[in-house]
């Protein structure tokens, strides 16, 4: 081609090119065909048990053999008839996993026909290691990308569907196994559970040596080596257009019907009567199948069964799918010839089982559907925004989900694809204090508390930047009952004043008034409730135990000091102590007896004066007082807590004043004042000749400053 190429095998190529001589010159992007034919016996393509024979790509029997039409079974045995294996099936489905690798399940030497799947999608990893623990598939930490992974002499196809979002992930392989290997997940979230099924191949008996099939008693027989096996040396070069008229022996026997091969069976078209002469090129298809082993006693010949019995086809398996398009397999059961009935397949094992079919059916697509996605962030990241998500109009057929025009949905109501949202609120009202108390200890009256408007992060704000119709309430109504005299009592203590033993229990009983101005006392009307009660706390039994005094006070005022405090060993029988070894105590903990400690006078703090007089006698007056934060050396400071402030003004003498004085008594004398400052009131003339000034006096000094 006017210059020089280094050539390379091209092998992407279908149908009948495959056994074509192709090839590419290395580092371009052209490709050349050399002949029409490869050599006879050179694997179709990559990993693939055809082989071209004279231009054609055939595929040998599980035995090696052309023309053989010999499968692998369930079992995995060449030619075999599934009962020479057992199916094993369960399932994997603890919930209470710990999030890491977690072995599930181990897979014995020789299985085959694996098939490991989560039984919905999950964000949970399968992962396969050996048993000399070198990871396979996702170790290590690391997720491998699905594909085909070597291993115990086998290939597993690792599998994570990404379309379908309810089909977990699946390890599947066709074996047999060359050693133990453990399937392991990677749990994240709870467990969707995980089905597993093998095969395993039942304990034989050991074969006597008439039952082996020699492998070299062919006659007059077209045998080729299946895909990867060379011809044996001692075998002579044949020519292609001379395949028909030698008799040629494999290089590896055929497989006996208890041994397998991993290869997938496909029947080679036939040789039509123009085909059958010697002509070049042309194959003769005159190929052997190896005989089964003996049937089981008694005796039988191939012919008499077929007389008798035959494969009767009875039916199908359930279809894959309820529509859209799925498949079923013809089931063949065996049946007698004479009774028109089926009787047990082991009548039939003489004669070829029919290959079973596999079928369309519930051709009619599925009802279209509306696909939904997962909705998106919300548009704004505090107050109310928008979110979006992706609507579709799906249909499904043959297993594969498409989108289609939304008109085949129209009858069915459409999800919504945009929806408000919101995360959270950009601020919000804080309420900073509980409720105050009830301004009365009976009736009507009213509590408080503080509000304040704050971020989201805490900071505060003006009031007009929360919401107004949100804001909690600050003040409100309490009703502290009706103004009566009654009996009050507390809950019986909860615990007996003795651990063991008769004992007591008490309660708090006092007689209150809902008027603030009367003391406790003990006039309320009916009997005085009971304050104890007897109670026993069962048969006395010694204990010894580990006794703790109360801390010592802190020895630093300010900053952190220590506290001691004495702890012995004590044993008590019912009320009474004894101090005993503290060798006795040992088999308990032992309470420590020195610990740190901080000072209480370290902040700064409130400080206030007495409060004032009252403003006013009767009639509602105030008190005030002086308030100051000072610290530790009684300096003012700014760092005493707001909300603690005490208060400095308080209302006081609220009663209503006395009614006005008798029109008889006036002051007679006009220096009465100076009467009532020298003390004089309180004899009968200047009480007489001084009546108003010593009566207001009088009042004054009853009602006196509000508490």
């Amino acid at each position: 081609m006017g210059r020089f190429y280094q050539w390379e095998p091209f092998r992407d190529v279908r149908g009948a090119q495959r056994c074509e001589l192709n090839c590419r010159p290395i580092g371009y992007r052209f490709y050349v065909r050399h002949t029409e034919k490869v050599q006879d016996g050179t694997p179709c393509e990559a990993g693939s048990p055809d082989i071209c024979v004279a231009g054609q790509c055939l595929m040998p029997g599980c035995d090696g053999i052309l023309g053989s039409n010999h499968t692998l079974d369930s079992c995995g045995v060449c030619g075999g008839d599934h009962t020479s294996c057992k199916l094993v099936v369960g399932n994997f489905s603890d919930t209470d996993v710990p999030i890491g690798y977690h072995r599930i399940l181990e897979i014995p030497a020789g299985a085959t026909h694996i098939q490991v799947k989560e039984m919905t999608r999950s964000p949970n990893y399968l992962a396969l290691r050996s048993r000399s623990g070198k990871s396979i598939i996702n170790g290590n930490w690391a997720v491998n990308p699905p594909g085909r992974y070597e291993a115990a002499g086998t290939i597993f196809v690792y599998s994570r569907p990404e379309s379908d979002r309810h089909k977990g992930e699946s390890l599947t392989a066709e074996g047999p196994t060359t050693e133990p290997i453990d399937v392991y997940m990677i749990f994240q979230q709870d467990n969707p559970g995980v089905s597993y099924q093998f095969f395993m191949a039942l304990a034989r008996p050991e074969s006597s040596a008439a039952d082996i099939h020699n492998p070299r008693q062919e006659f007059g027989a077209l045998a080729l080596v299946s895909a990867g096996h060379p011809m044996e040396p001692s075998a002579p070069h044949v020519h292609p257009g001379l395949l028909q008229t030698q008799n040629l022996v494999p290089a590896q026997p055929p497989i006996p019907s208890g041994q397998s091969r991993r290869s997938h069976p496909v029947v080679p078209p036939p040789v039509s009567s123009s085909q059958s002469g010697r002509s070049p090129g042309t194959l003769q298809r005159n190929v052997r199948v190896p005989p089964l082993p003996p049937p089981p006693p008694p005796p039988q010949h191939s012919s008499d069964v077929a007389r008798d019995f035959y494969w009767q086809r009875v039916g199908n398996t359930e279809c894959s799918a309820t529509c859209g398009k799925g498949s079923w397999q013809s089931v063949y059961r065996c049946a007698s010839r004479a009774l028109q009935e089926e009787v047990g397949e082991e009548m039939c094992h003489l004669l070829p089982k029919p290959a079973v079919s596999e079928e369309p059916c519930n051709t009619e697509p599925c009802p279209a559907y509306w696909d939904v996605d997962k909705w998106s962030a919300c548009s704004k990241s505090c107050g109310l925004g928008s979110q979006h998500r992706q609507v579709l109009c799906r249909q499904v057929y043959a297993n594969r989900s498409t989108m289609v025009h939304p008109q085949r949905c129209e009858q069915l109501e459409k999800p919504n694809a945009t929806q408000a949202c919101q995360v959270q609120v950009c601020s919000h009202w804080e309420v900073q204090t509980n409720w105050s108390s009830c301004s009365v200890l009976c009736g009507l009256g009213h509590r408080t508390r503080h509000v304040r408007c704050v971020s989201n992060e805490g900071h505060p704000l003006r009031d007009s930047d929360c919401p107004g119709n949100h804001r909690p309430k600050t003040s409100e109504m309490c009703d502290m009952g009706p103004c009566v005299r009654a009996w009050f009592y507390s809950d019986w203590s909860s615990t007996c004043s003795a651990e063991c033993g008769p004992g007591i229990q008490r309660r708090a009983v006092v007689c209150l008034s809902s008027s603030a101005s009367e003391p406790t006392g003990e006039n309320c009307a009916g009997t005085k409730p009971a304050d104890m009660r007897a109670c026993n706390g069962g048969p006395c039994q010694p204990v010894t135990r580990w006794y703790s005094g109360p801390w010592n006070p802190c020895s630093a005022e300010c900053g952190t000091g220590t506290q001691r405090r004495d702890v012995v060993c004590i044993t008590k029988l019912g009320s009474d102590f004894n101090v005993t070894d503290a060798s006795e105590c040992s088999y308990r903990e032992k309470p420590p007896s020195l610990q740190t400690c901080t000072g209480s006078d370290c902040e700064a703090r409130w400080f206030s004066t007495a409060w004032s007089p009252c403003s006013r006698t009767c009639v509602g007056g105030t008190q005030t007082r002086e308030v100051q934060c000072l610290t530790q050396n009684k300096t003012l400071s700014r760092l005493c807590p707001p909300e603690l402030k005490p208060a400095k003004k308080r209302p006081c003498n609220n009663q209503p004043c006395n009614a006005d004085l008798d029109e008889n008594c006036r002051d007679k004398y006009h220096n009465c004042p100076v009467i009532v400052q020298a003390r004089l009131c309180v004899y009968s003339y200047y009480k007489a000749i001084c009546c108003a000034s010593c009566t207001h006096a009088l009042e004054r000094r009853h009602s006196g400053p509000s508490r």
